[in-house]
């Protein structure tokens, strides 16, 4: 492709959109060109390419090491809707490595996260915040809490590798078996888009989720997800009904 060499884009920006354009066509399965390669396709200076490539990286798309060739990442984590599901398993489902950088995590009281328990504002809860990575790059701030005197024992779980859901399995806890969840479009704030190494203004997803037991809520949480690598999936039959997965 020739850039406008006229335009008001800048170059690096023309470069990013067609790379962009590419990526989502599926051009490149054997391998992300190298730097030297795209200079002398487009015919744009080592500047140009390294913007470009830096945006493209930061967002997720393709991973560099020194020694190889870059490789293309998957663009979006899918997250069907109808049922409980586990980010981890999601994530881990599309051969990416899932990690979680622990924030916070222990006994705390939360007001607004009490309430929609339905519990006093005092009751004392097992809080834990995580920043989510898939292969290294983040994907969501994700906070979550639940009554202390459920989960209080997962206090001191190094949860860098492993499930919520899973650690209260471990621990003797039933997971939540049913729930309700409310998913907003947001423009992310300054703190949040550093933490998800995203360029503001940046769009996310908020996720808030109610996880009940046996009809009683037992799980408050709430995930921020970069908008640009997550997506909603459902299915449907011909009557309309979601058909379960």
């Amino acid at each position: 492709m020739r850039l406008d060499r006229t335009s008001a884009q800048p170059l690096w920006a023309q470069l990013h959109a067609d790379l962009l354009r590419r990526l989502e066509a599926g051009e490149f399965t054997r391998g992300f060109p190298a730097e030297g390669e795209l200079r002398e396709e487009y015919a744009v200076s080592r500047h140009t390419v390294r913007e470009a490539l830096r945006r493209i990286r930061a967002a997720g798309l393709v991973r560099s090491g020194r020694g190889r060739r870059s490789e293309v990442l998957a663009t979006t984590i899918e997250q069907p809707l109808g049922g409980l599901y586990s980010m981890f398993a999601e994530v881990e489902a599309r051969g990416m490595r899932q990690t979680s950088r622990v924030l916070s995590c222990g006994v705390t009281r939360e007001v607004r996260a009490a309430q929609a328990l339905g519990l006093p504002p005092q009751t004392d809860l097992f809080g834990l915040q995580r920043l989510r990575l898939a292969d290294d790059v983040p994907l969501a701030h994700d906070c979550v809490w639940m009554p202390a005197s459920l989960a209080g024992d997962l206090v001191g779980t190094d949860f860098t590798r492993t499930a919520l859901y899973e650690e209260l399995e471990r621990h003797g806890v039933a997971r939540p078996d049913g729930g309700y969840e409310r998913i907003a479009a947001a423009v992310l704030d300054d703190e949040l888009a550093e933490l998800l190494e995203v360029d503001p203004p940046a769009a996310g997803l908020v996720i808030e989720r109610t996880g009940t037991l046996q009809g009683s809520p037992v799980e408050c949480r709430r995930t921020t997800v970069r908008a640009d690598r997550y997506a909603l999936t459902l299915s449907f039959d011909a009557d309309g009904f979601t058909v379960g997965r």
